[in-house]
């Protein structure tokens, strides 16, 4: 079958990396995502282990449409049977970019007027729509005139582990933080240190990173577990392997922050995943913290917006400093969308890529501490 697998943007690269090592087949590169073949049990083990995908999508329908009766004439000549059940719930998320068709919702009202009347044609009968929690998500994509219809198989955005509470103020993306890591060369034994960790985003997903252990093997509900063709059996089957991979080696990971509430959070969240002992979390000021280990890799993504205000040139200015200070010998990533703050750091980057964290644009920047 053919997928689509999303990502945020700047990890297409690596997202790419993930899902030929996971055995996709014809693997093509696309803004944000991949395209990609693979059957069912590729399917449900990309849920399970792939660390950079928001979504898994798979193309069910596509055809042209230049107006709203080509769009309702396309949706009724497909056998929805095949796909959806008329006792289950189903919603309609639309992703529109045309001149053509202007607005998203209209386009999903179509689309779900479409399969509602297929079914009331076929079994007198319809489908009802649940927009929390349905059993079939759908997603309509309008590229100018050409339209893709596809089966969700994640339910949820991928990045949603499971591991997290609520309570931080800025809680750090899942999947950026894992790309964050993959992007920074770690090799998942060299020590790693987050100075200014919050709830601990970072280290948890280093420490999955650690254990060979898949980003979503904790999870229960999926897409695809709602689908007529899905098999309980090869889906349990698939999640043993992925945990069999499991392994628990000496970690050098470490969190530190000044705020105790934000690193009882990051402790929760390790406790989920069983690693709230071998991951040390604490609570201190980065500015006077002195690593262990004589080598290693920073990763962390410091404040920089309203939380810092006027401060925030003296601020970057301490990172820079303690940076030079104390750990002498590691190489710095710092993810900021502040680009003058940046500059105050006071030392020179060797290497700087774009990434978005939510819709901010920001510069991933590596520093070499000689």
């Amino acid at each position: 079958m053919k997928i689509i697998i999303k990502t945020l943007f700047g990890f297409e690269e690596i997202l790419a990396e993930e899902v030929k090592c996971l055995g996709g087949e014809s693997v093509e590169k696309i803004t944000r995502g991949v395209k990609c073949e693979g059957n069912p049990a590729f399917l449900y083990r990309a849920n399970l282990s792939l660390r950079t995908a928001m979504k898994i999508m798979v193309p069910i329908h596509t055809f042209h449409a230049k107006n709203e009766k080509q769009l309702y004439d396309n949706m009724m000549e497909f056998d929805w049977s095949h796909f959806l059940d008329v006792d289950q719930t189903f919603a309609i998320d639309t992703v529109v970019f045309s001149e053509l068709f202007t607005h998203s919702k209209f386009v999903g009202y179509k689309s779900k007027d479409a399969i509602v009347d297929w079914f009331r044609n076929k079994y007198r009968r319809r489908p009802s729509i649940n927009t929390d929690s349905p059993d079939v998500q759908l997603n309509v994509h309008c590229a100018n005139d050409f339209f893709t219809v596809s089966m969700d198989s994640s339910g949820a955005a991928l990045n949603q582990r499971g591991y997290r509470e609520d309570g931080h103020k800025a809680p750090m993306n899942e999947v950026l933080a894992a790309g964050m890591l993959i992007l920074s060369g770690w090799d998942k034994k060299e020590s790693i240190v987050d100075p200014m960790c919050g709830s601990g985003t970072i280290l948890t997903e280093a420490a999955m990173m650690t254990m060979n252990m898949g980003p979503n093997l904790k999870r229960k509900e999926f897409g695809f577990r709602t689908w007529p063709q899905y098999s309980p059996i090869l889906f349990y089957n698939i999640l043993n392997e992925e945990k069999s991979k499991i392994r628990r080696p000496h970690m050098n990971i470490m969190g530190i922050d000044n705020n105790d509430k934000a690193v009882q959070l990051a402790k929760k969240a390790l406790g989920k995943i069983g690693l709230r002992r071998e991951v040390r979390v604490s609570t201190m000021d980065f500015r006077e913290f002195k690593p262990l280990n004589k080598k290693g890799i920073i990763v962390t993504n410091p404040p920089y917006g309203e939380r810092i205000g006027d401060d925030m040139p003296s601020f970057y200015q301490s990172i820079g400093d303690a940076f030079k200070q104390n750990f002498t010998g590691y190489d710095a990533w710092l993810i900021s969308s502040n680009k003058k703050a940046l500059r105050q750091i006071g030392l020179k980057d060797s290497k700087r890529i774009t990434l978005y964290n939510g819709k901010l644009k920001c510069d991933f920047a590596k520093y070499e501490l000689y």
